[in-house]
């Protein structure tokens, strides 16, 4: 089954692809490898999921937070080559999730983007992952998350 098919069994569609915040190539490739740079919760350059998980934003948004930060990769992913079939692998994923004192559920947030990625891509979705506590991310988002694909 395709990633199309499995995004319309799902009611999921990409956004826009974000444009570059500042300095740096959204996508890098080199041979088989795509970095993409760490995405934050926007649509349409707007910020969805502002402050720290465990105080201003609640699990569960952080969790959507992190969800809507992998189709935003997915977005620059398709943009870059064309088609997400050409996926061969999902094989990194670093989450940074802006926590406040004592909040140490990285792993269920960084989830929202894990599990996306299986549900899309099957077994090719499964991915290495590191998922961080940090005090501040930009723009005062809850999460950000950068990824490595094989094409």
């Amino acid at each position: 089954m395709s990633v199309y098919d499995r995004m319309k069994d799902r009611d999921v569609t990409l956004p826009e692809p974000p444009r570059a915040g500042a300095v740096y190539a959204p996508v890098k490739q080199t041979g088989d490898l795509l970095f993409v740079s760490g995405q934050g919760p926007f649509v349409n350059g707007v910020a969805r999921y502002l402050g720290k998980a465990g105080a201003e934003c609640s699990l569960e948004d952080a969790h959507d937070a992190a969800r809507l930060c992998i189709l935003n990769t997915l977005a620059l992913v398709e943009q870059h080559v064309g088609d997400l079939d050409l996926v061969k692998n999902v094989v990194k994923v670093l989450g940074f999730v802006a926590s406040a004192p004592g909040f140490n559920q990285q792993p269920e947030v960084v989830n929202g983007a894990s599990q996306l990625l299986v549900d899309l891509f099957g077994d090719k979705g499964w991915h290495s992952r590191s998922a961080v506590g940090t005090n501040e991310l930009p723009r005062n988002i809850t999460v950000e998350i950068e990824s490595i694909f094989e094409v």
